[in-house]
């Protein structure tokens, strides 16, 4: 059963997906919801249907006190690494939320201050509260939306189905047609034993 964190101050929840991709933005968004919020699909995006995702994407945006995504893209997450990129993602959504919160709580163990404002780092928190909960699920629909977009210029590496992750047909594409500018050249793209020329 998720919860609110605190209805009596204007809590943001933020969260980020794509961290693992070996393609493709991380992506992260931040939400704030009104105290009387209620969804019984809304949970972690990890355990949520694609379908389900889908729906409460559109109500979270519609029902939300506010909400802000930020893709931060390869060529800065090859310069100042993927942990840096994923909380720099975090800010520029707290950026764009149209409020400004009173605290805010993240998901994950690591963060760095936003402003002057307090914050609390949640392990687990996309299934523990509302907010963060909410953010997970628009972090993951905004950054597949863009994944499918890139696939219809590279559907060599079927994007479309495995988001950019690390799996075996994403790697043995790599392997066959070399990397794209969407890749992150930092990170381990194939194996030891296989090289790529970039």
């Amino acid at each position: 059963m998720l919860n609110f964190y605190n209805s009596k101050l204007t809590i943001a929840g933020t969260d980020e997906a794509g961290r693992g991709c070996l393609a493709g933005p991380v992506t992260a968004a931040a939400v704030i919801l009104p105290p009387d919020y209620k969804n019984s699909l809304l949970n972690d995006s990890k355990v949520t249907s694609e379908k389900n995702r889908n729906l409460l994407q559109s109500h979270i945006e519609l029902n939300s006190s506010s909400y802000g995504i930020k893709h931060i893209f390869m060529d800065e997450i090859d310069k100042i690494n993927i942990l840096n990129a994923s909380i720099l993602a975090m800010h520029g959504a707290l950026e764009n939320l149209k409020t400004e919160p009173d605290f805010i709580i993240v998901d994950g163990n690591k963060f760095k201050p936003f402003k002057n404002i307090d914050h609390e780092c949640i392990v687990k928190g996309d299934g523990k509260f509302l907010s963060i909960a909410a953010a997970s699920i628009l972090a993951k629909t905004y950054r597949d939306a863009f994944m499918n977009k890139i696939h219809e210029e590279y559907p060599m590496y079927n994007w479309k189905k495995n988001k950019g992750y690390p799996t075996k047909e994403h790697r043995d594409a790599i392997e066959k047609f070399g990397i794209t500018k969407y890749h992150r050249k930092s990170f381990k793209l194939l194996p030891e034993q296989l090289k790529i020329d970039f």
